[in-house]
Parts: structure tokens; C-alpha cells; sequence
């Protein structure tokens, strides 16, 4: 059998190290570069040069290769494997499965959300504040670390004869009488494979998107998130943090009963700009041995449209763009105490203030130009709230960046070994809204490089 795998971020490298041992040839393209090569100008200059493709999106390792590597070993964290597979136990067997082989490839022995009394602890002053905390399992591998796991995880592929090519970037699907039979490349060359699997990422949705319409691929659109990075000062966190690395907590907002998350936290992290076909958002990441003194976290809002607008995917673009343009190209800051207040933020009070943001990128503005009112409202609630559990975090002089807007809400729908209503087409991670994180992306690789071989 051949399997063509388009995308090498973490569901496209575990579906292949499933495949690796079987009867199988195996190939693996994506149009970034392998991980140890992908150097973001930013980490030295600070400014944005628009590489194409964009090393903190493309390559070996996914769009979350820089993140701070934090593995969050739930399946209903960063996606619901429970609901994909019909099982519970097959979802949690596939956490642990992903779990040991990135332990086989660097990742820390050490976890975090472990403690009984400090998580009970949390638990209750999160209750009584209704605000819900999530207990999570958590390894942190470190933005500095994780291209090396990646790096060994791939070896590991071409050691056992998986063809890897970097810099090969998928135009077209190639589907005859419902059947996917092969793609075509940007270069204007073919492949051609019994079993295609797309996991091209986050960075792939627009892409996905063309293909579902193109090909008349099932789907659903789901709700997309849309918010705000937060950066505070690290002792803020501290307390939260000796219980969890990155802490999830769930909020209803009290004006439209809206659903807010914190996500992605960076202890002692720095927050980063993000491109995604020429459109700016934000991201974080957080190092094990360097650090700033300053934590971030993503604050979003989940937002679902109904007809006759569905299409979350253009709704995030369209917001993205109009910060893009707001932001001249740059995220736009604001100190929450200048938006509580309905002002702009202006260069001078950053300057005049000592704390000072991590990201150097920026435009101050004022951040209820290019986001929803029901956003901006939601972010200020949400934030509110999260004060009573983590004081500190609703203080004037907390910075917001704009905008942080997840683009997984493009549902292909699949059966539960993420086969599409195409045959020989399977579909797994982020780009096509299955996961949300590293690790139920891996383990959406592994469920449909299963479903391949029992097929």
C-alpha cells in the first residue's frame, strides 16, 4: 500500500511513525522546512520580514514547533477524542500511546497537575468564583527544546525508509469518480497513492477550505475562537502555575452568557507575532532555561455563526484583516486599563510605564476597532472574573495584544478512523478542525494511520 501524507506537523509525523512498521510505503510532504532549519528572523531582529513560507507556521513540527511545547495528556483538551472514536478507552489508549513516543524522543519525564491537595485547592477557589478549572496532566518540553524531539522523531521516520520532502507544497487534489487517487504539486508534478491523508494544520485551513468546496468533501463549520493575548507580570501567575504549567480555566461571561477560555499559557514566556497568508495575529511560547519575567496566555471567545453566514473560517479572516490593516501590518497593543477606559493606547504610555510588553512588533491602538463589540465585552467580563482566581490579571497596566484567532473551525466530517466521504481520503489534526493542540493532533495522526491499516 502507499499512503501520501501532506502536512508534518504532529498528526501527519504520527500517522507516518504508525505506518512505519507496516507494509507500507510511506511519504511525507510539507512546504516548510525540516525543523532544525527553521529560523524565524524575528528571534534575532525582532521585526517581521514575511518569509514565505513562514518558518513559525510551516515546516517539520507544525505550527507549534516554537510554541512552548506544553503536552496536555486529556483527551478532551485540545479536541474530543472520545467523541471521534465512539470509546472512551481507545482515547485514552491513543493519549498514552502519543505520550510515550515523544518520552522515546526527548520530551521531559517530569509532570505537572499532579498535586491532589494544590488542584483541589484551585479547584475550589475557581468554583466559588464560577469560573471551572480544568485538571490536565501536563509535560512542558520548551520552545527551545521541542525542534530537537521533532527532529528526532523524524530520524526515526527516515530510518525506517519513510520519504520525507520538505519544501513540496500540495496545490490540488487529484479525485476521479469519488476516489482520491493522488495530488498535485505547486511545481506542476503528481503523485499519486491508494490512501491520502491531509493534515496540512492550522495554517492549512483556507487551503482545506478550497479543497472541501472543490471536491465536495462533507463538512460542517464549528465554532471558531477569537480573542486576545494577555501578558502580565510573572508573579501574577505563580501561584497558578505550581499547579498547572498551563492552566485551563472555563468562564461564562455575565452579559451574553458567552463561553471564554484561557489558553496556551507561557510562564516566563514572550509573545510573538504570527502570519497566516499575510494576515497578523499573535502567539506565545516559553523556554525551559531563559526567561523574561513575563507571562502570556490566549483569552478567547468562542464564537458560532448560524445562517446564512456559517463560514467561521472567512468571519476570523475578515476580523484579522481588519486588525491587519488597523495594526499596519503589525498586532495592535493595548493596556486593558485604555480599554476599560475607551481610549486608545499610545506609544508614550508604554514608554512611561516599567512594565514593559515582550513582543517589540507592535502598533498602539485600541483594540475595540478590530474586534466585535460582543468580543471586546466578553474579553473585559471574562478578565473580570479571572481576577477573583489570579489577582492581578484585571490591573490597568496588564497588556492585551490583537488579534489571536484560532483557525480550526472547518469540521471534515469523517467516521471513526477519520476516513472522509471520499474513498482513500483520510483527514486528521488541527487544519480540518479535529484537534486543537499538539497532542490530540498526534493522536488524530495514529487514529487514521489505524484506520488505514485495517482498512
Amino acid at each position: 500500500m502507499d499512503v501520501l501524507i501532506i502536512g508534518g506537523g504532529p498528526a501527519g509525523l504520527f500517522a507516518a511513525y504508525k505506518l512505519m512498521d507496516a507494509d507500507v510505503n510511506v511519504t511525507l510532504v510539507d512546504e516548510g522546512k525540516p525543523a532544525l532549519d527553521r529560523v524565524c528572523p524575528m528571534a534575532s531582529t525582532s521585526i517581521c520580514v514575511n518569509c514565505k513560507p513562514c518558518d513559525i507556521m510551516c515546516g517539520l513540527g507544525g505550527s507549534g514547533l516554537f510554541s512552548d511545547g506544553t503536552l496536555n495528556l486529556r483527551p478532551d483538551i485540545g479536541g474530543d477524542l472520545k467523541n471521534l472514536t465512539g470509546n472512551e478507552d481507545i482515547a485514552w489508549d491513543l493519549i498514552c500511546e502519543v505520550d510515550e513516543i515523544f518520552l522515546a524522543h526527548g520530551a521531559p519525564q517530569k509532570k505537572y497537575g499532579l498535586d491532589p491537595e494544590k488542584t483541589a485547592e484551585l479547584e475550589k477557589r475557581s468554583a466559588s468564583s464560577d469560573i471551572k478549572f480544568i485538571k490536565i496532566p501536563q509535560r512542558h518540553i520548551g520552545s527551545e527544546n521541542t525542534p530537537s524531539v521533532i527532529d528526532s522523531i523524524v530520524r526515526k521516520l527516515v530510518e525506517n525508509n519513510v520519504t520525507i520532502h520538505s519544501g513540496k507544497l500540495v496545490e490540488d487534489l487529484i479525485v476521479e469518480g469519488g476516489v482520491c487517487k493522488g495530488v498535485k504539486f505547486a511545481d506542476g508534478s503528481s503523485f499519486f497513492a491508494d490512501k491520502i491523508l491531509m493534515a496540512p494544520g492550522r495554517v492549512g485551513a483556507k487551503w482545506i477550505e478550497g479543497m472541501v468546496e472543490k471536491h465536495n468533501i462533507s463538512f460542517t463549520y464549528g465554532p471558531i475562537d477569537i480573542g486576545v493575548r494577555v501578558e502580565v507580570p510573572s508573579l501574577i501567575m505563580e501561584d497558578v502555575i505550581s499547579v498547572n504549567h498551563d492552566p485551563k480555566f472555563h468562564i461564562r461571561t455575565k452579559t451574553y452568557d458567552d463561553f471564554v477560555r484561557t489558553f496556551c499559557t507561557n510562564y516566563d514566556g514572550w509573545v510573538v507575532k504570527e502570519n497566516y497568508d499575510g494576515l497578523c495575529g499573535v502567539n506565545g511560547h516559553s523556554k525551559i532555561n531563559e526567561k523574561s519575567g513575563k507571562t502570556n496566555f490566549a483569552f478567547l471567545v468562542k464564537v458560532m455563526l448560524t445562517e446564512p453566514v456559517e463560514n467561521t473560517v472567512e468571519y476570523g479572516r475578515a476580523i484579522a484583516d481588519l486588525a491587519t490593516t488597523i495594526g499596519g501590518g503589525k498586532p495592535i497593543l493595548q493596556r486593558l486599563g485604555d480599554l476599560r477606559h475607551g481610549r486608545r493606547t499610545h506609544p508614550q504610555n508604554i514608554l512611561d510605564h516599567p512594565f514593559k510588553p515582550t513582543l517589540v512588533e507592535y502598533t498602539c491602538g485600541d483594540i475595540s476597532m478590530a474586534l466585535p463589540h460582543r468580543v471586546v465585552t466578553d474579553i473585559l467580563e471574562g478578565l473580570e472574573k479571572l481576577n477573583e482566581v489570579i489577582p492581578g490579571v484585571y490591573s490597568d497596566s496588564t497588556v492585551l495584544y490583537a488579534p489571536e484567532i484560532k483557525f480550526y473551525s472547518m469540521m471534515v466530517d469523517v467516521d471513526k478512523h477519520l476516513k472522509t466521504n471520499i474513498d482513500g481520503l483520510y483527514v486528521a489534526g488541527d487544519g480540518v478542525g479535529l484537534s486543537r493542540d499538539i497532542v490530540n493532533a498526534a493522536a488524530c495522526g495514529l487514529l487514521a494511520a489505524k484506520g488505514m491499516l485495517k482498512e
